[in-house]
């Protein structure tokens, strides 16, 4: 089986993403719900998933918001998704979030 990991940073701060609500979904299914520590990482994400296409939904809104960072309504960046797909069963897949009120990025880690 496969393992995944996330890693949420403010990149508008340069720190830790701590308190983001992320959701992880097959296809329409939810799977998890949860959020990130004070280190900007899920370790309760599921342990092991199988080959297929999943898709992790961050909730980046509310968290500037507990920041007191000053937002339009509604946001620019509200929830962030993340489409991925899983091919190799036996491998790591850790897909981090570099965040800003508005902008993301993100990328297949180690």
């Amino acid at each position: 089986m496969t393992t995944l990991s996330t890693h949420v940073l403010d990149i508008a701060a340069g720190i830790p993403a701590a308190g983001v609500r992320l959701q992880l979904f097959a296809g329409e299914r939810l799977l998890f719900s949860g959020e990130t520590n004070g280190d900007g990482r899920c370790p309760d994400l599921p342990s092991e998933l199988g080959p297929g296409r999943y898709r992790l939904a961050f909730s980046v809104a509310d968290y500037f918001r507990a920041q007191n960072v000053a937002l339009a309504d509604p946001p620019f960046l509200d929830i962030v998704s993340i489409d991925f797909g899983i091919a190799d069963a036996g491998s790591h897949y850790h897909v981090p979030l570099l965040v800003s009120p508005f902008a993301y990025s993100t990328y297949r880690g180690s």
